[in-house]
């Protein structure tokens, strides 16, 4: 285990006090009153908008052409039009699913890679109905279809819950615009909105008591975000789960995804490291090369006699001696870059390394029992390098902690690195961040990266990489 105190040198503390708690929860509070207004919910609202009248409408014809078919097909004269219906069914689902999928990418964020398109094979008629009803795609979007229904339920009570409380948080102004109105009778007394199931009827009989019911669609939107959100998260687990490509088939386009991110990976680290050769190390060689043949020149040839310009002979020797000194500097940055000397005593010690030259106190612990394989040791300490660099950078910490050690069990332990600090949060994995790209590293050896940032902080994030690449 490897503890650091660094900073005014006092031992570092971990982030969970009294006071860490309490601004949490003042965090949590202002996140709450904000969950309503936040884009988040606009885009979820809008999902289930469309979501319920489609998800309705699929599950409807789903739910007529599957029984339909399987029921028809049974019978000895009615064969043909029941195979007809269940192929109807598959062609549809596949189509259904498509459009759900990229709903979800237009309004969740849920990038789910289609799987692949129905190859029809040649052959006979049986031959291509066979392949049809065997089309494993097709029958995960029709169970996609059919499991709608509670989801669809689900938004439709969310949705419910937005408009009564719109509605009641409107009260007061209803009741002072329409109370007298002669072909008014519904709002003398005015009635409550209770979202379903629930369908109470409540009435307020007087404008103080319209105050009561406002109160009670203040809490209503405030609920309403995260029944909203839970809704669409099911949703959008259903469509990772059913309407992507197979397990296998999945797997696969990680691999090759994987794959060709290494090799573009390696290509720009080969051009990176050329670039430094050319523009670096190679112009002071070259330059300290011109100064020693300057020199060279102004010694003479063996038997001339000596020199009278010494002064500045021995100016270009010095300038050569620094140059090969600095030289040397940038050849040693460049090998650190490629892979650190200092992991050779361990990610600990390295860890340690990294937190010693940082302006903000940091504390490291490292719980490191076996070592992972040299390639995931240097993926999980550029990870830490580039973590704590973005910490200093833009979190306005007060302090930062780093904790390594090793999660689960075998055969599927995992090296887990965590970075979490006091800052502002915010920080996001949105593509063009640097995040982003720790993400793909770690993605190229089945490793994970989630962050926890909420507006306010604290920030923490984790890495998960597996023990060997």
């Amino acid at each position: 285990m490897t503890e650091l105190f660094t900073g005014d040198g006092a031992p570092a503390r971990g982030l969970t006090t009294r006071a860490g708690a309490g601004a949490l929860a003042r965090a949590a509070g202002r996140a709450a009153l904000r969950a309503p207004l936040t884009a988040r919910a606009r885009r979820d609202v809008l999902y289930c908008l469309i979501s319920v009248p489609f998800g309705l409408a699929t599950f409807l014809v789903t739910a007529f052409l599957l029984p339909a078919g399987l029921l028809i097909s049974g019978s000895v004269l009615g064969t043909v039009v029941g195979l007809m219906l269940l192929v109807a069914n598959q062609r549809l689902s596949r189509r259904f699913g498509g459009w759900n999928r990229r709903l979800a990418d237009r309004f969740l964020d849920a990038r789910v890679m289609p799987p692949a398109a129905f190859r029809r094979p040649s052959g006979s008629v049986m031959v291509r109905l066979d392949a049809r009803l065997r089309d494993g795609t097709a029958w995960r979007a029709t169970g996609y279809l059919l499991l709608k229904l509670p989801v669809v339920t689900l938004q439709y009570f969310a949705l419910g819950f937005w408009a009564c409380g719109l509605y009641d948080l409107a009260s007061p102004l209803w009741w002072l615009l329409f109370r007298n109105h002669p072909t008014s009778t519904t709002l003398h007394p005015l009635p409550a909105a209770t979202p379903p199931p629930f369908n109470a009827v409540v009435h307020a009989g007087s404008w103080a008591a319209t105050l009561w019911v406002a109160l009670f669609g203040v809490v209503l939107l405030l609920a309403a975000p995260w029944l909203t959100r839970g809704s669409v998260l099911v949703d959008r687990w259903l469509i990772r789960s059913l309407l992507g490509p197979g397990t296998l088939t999945q797997r696969v386009r990680d691999l090759e995804l994987a794959r060709s991110r290494v090799v573009d990976d390696s290509a720009a680290l080969l051009r990176q490291v050329e670039r430094d050769l050319h523009d670096g190390a190679q112009v002071r060689l070259a330059a300290m090369a011109m100064n020693l043949g300057m020199a060279k020149e102004k010694l003479g040839l063996p038997g001339d006699p000596e020199p009278e310009d010494l002064t500045r002979i021995r100016e270009l020797v010095d300038a050569a001696h620094l140059g090969a000194k600095e030289a040397l500097v940038e050849l040693r940055e460049l090998v650190r870059g490629i892979h650190p000397p200092v992991l050779d005593t361990g990610l600990g010690e390295a860890l340690a390394t990294l937190a010693a030259g940082s302006a903000i106190p940091v504390t490291v612990t490292a719980e490191v029992t076996d070592r992972p394989s040299p390639a995931i040791e240097s993926i999980a300490y550029f990870c830490g390098a580039e973590l704590l660099t973005n910490a200093i950078k833009h979190s306005r910490a007060n302090k930062i902690e780093i904790r390594a050690d090793i999660a689960g069990d075998e055969p599927a332990r995992t090296l887990r690195l965590q970075v979490s600090d006091d800052g502002i949060g915010g920080a996001s994995t949105e593509a063009g961040s640097g995040l982003a790209g720790l993400r793909r590293r770690a993605g190229t050896v089945d490793g994970r990266l989630s962050v926890s940032s909420p507006p306010g902080g604290p920030t923490e994030i984790t890495v998960e990489l597996p023990m060997t690449a």
